[in-house]
């Protein structure tokens, strides 16, 4: 093999596994779930017939054996054939699985019918056929399973539409960049290009890092650490433009630069207190930064002055708001939280960005200094 082949891709097999529509039966928690709902079968089977059985715990012991050993025999063929299932396609998977649940169902009424005549025992008070007894077992299972596995199959394709509109939801977030900081950032570039060429390369730089994370993939994290610098490289460019309109005030801790955060998280803040707070103020203002962990998280504390806003721009600050907090959702769940107050003509952001380690594990620290 070439030198090429020390880069490894991500196996197919493991890919396909992953687009099996099936569930892990080898997980214990879907193995508990099928022996809940093997049972709750059980008991609908004994209930159903009109009559009142002479023994209903006898019968219900009887069902609900037979029913065990049907689902985790089942079980337990679906997980040992998952990774061939999961070459073979959503719909011949789906054929594979209905037969191996029936072939399941087959044998275990062979043996289930053939110890019941050893035993002589019988359900129900009835006295079945062989061929009857297998052709009932059959057609439950055929309906059962029919129905189980459409239902998993439209289930696991709504989840998988549902992911990828968020994706493109988080991509077009993420890739959300105003137009206004483009053009005053340029306009800042050219000014400096005569007078002070070294400035207007290093605010290059630090504008084709922003370009490049938000043309990054939506679902790859980047590092608290690399969230922060890229903060600092959009406030870098703003004070060539706002000069000493633009102070901040950086107040952080000790926090894990490790810990995986979606790009661009924080710089968004930022942007919407140097437009809404610091640019409409002829003397500029403060942008005090606060970070720090909270238990299981990181929290992230902005205030900034705020003047009277006009309607337009206040429409921009809810919607500035409104698509972070759409990114945290889409990140975190209800894990992740964007809460924001408007005191005294300070306006304060705080952000909790979860899965931090304990205060007292290593990690790295990040300084304050200026933008």
């Amino acid at each position: 093999m070439g030198a090429g082949a020390g880069c490894v891709a991500e196996r197919p097999a493991t890919k396909g596994v992953e687009r099996l529509f099936l569930p892990d039966f080898c997980d214990v928690r879907t193995v508990f779930a099928v022996v809940v709902l093997s049972e709750l079968l059980a008991v609908v089977l004994v209930l159903a017939p009109p009559r009142v059985p002479a023994d209903p715990w006898s019968d219900l012991s009887l069902v609900s054996l037979f029913i065990q050993w049907v689902a985790l025999a089942g079980a337990a063929s679906l997980c040992a054939l998952r990774s061939r299932l999961a070459r073979l396609g959503d719909t011949r998977a789906g054929w594979v699985s209905y037969g191996v649940l029936l072939a399941v169902t087959l044998a275990v009424s062979e043996a289930a019918f053939r110890l019941l005549q050893w035993k002589g025992l019988h359900y129900g008070g009835v006295h079945e056929t062989h061929g009857a007894f297998v052709l009932r077992n059959l057609l439950i299972a055929a309906i059962i399973s029919a129905v189980v596995l459409r239902y998993l199959y439209v289930q696991h394709q709504w989840r998988r539409n549902v992911q990828a509109e968020a994706r493109a939801r988080l991509q077009a977030l993420q890739s959300r960049i105003r137009p206004h900081f483009l053009f005053n950032s340029m306009n800042t570039i050219a000014g400096l290009t005569r007078e002070h060429p070294e400035l207007a390369e290093e605010a290059v730089e630090d504008l084709a890092d922003l370009f490049r994370a938000g043309l990054a993939d939506s679902r790859r994290q980047v590092g608290l650490g690399e969230e922060i610098e890229m903060a600092r490289r959009y406030l870098r460019i703003e004070a060539l433009r706002l000069g000493d309109r633009l102070r901040v005030d950086w107040r952080i801790g000790d926090l894990p630069l490790d810990l995986p955060v979606p790009p661009l998280i924080l710089q968004p803040l930022f942007e919407n207190a140097v437009y809404h707070g610091i640019e409409p103020c002829a003397e500029g203002g403060e942008i005090r930064v606060e970070g720090r962990r909270e238990g299981g998280a990181v929290v992230f504390v902005l205030r900034n002055p705020v003047p009277d806003a006009a309607p337009q721009r206040r429409e921009g600050h809810r919607m500035a708001l409104e698509n972070i907090r759409q990114r945290l959702a889409l990140a975190y769940g209800d894990e992740g939280a964007l809460t924001v107050r408007s005191t005294g003509g300070v306006f304060e952001v705080r952000m909790r960005l979860p899965g931090a380690p304990p205060a007292g594990a290593p990690a790295g620290r990040a300084g304050g200094g200026a933008p």
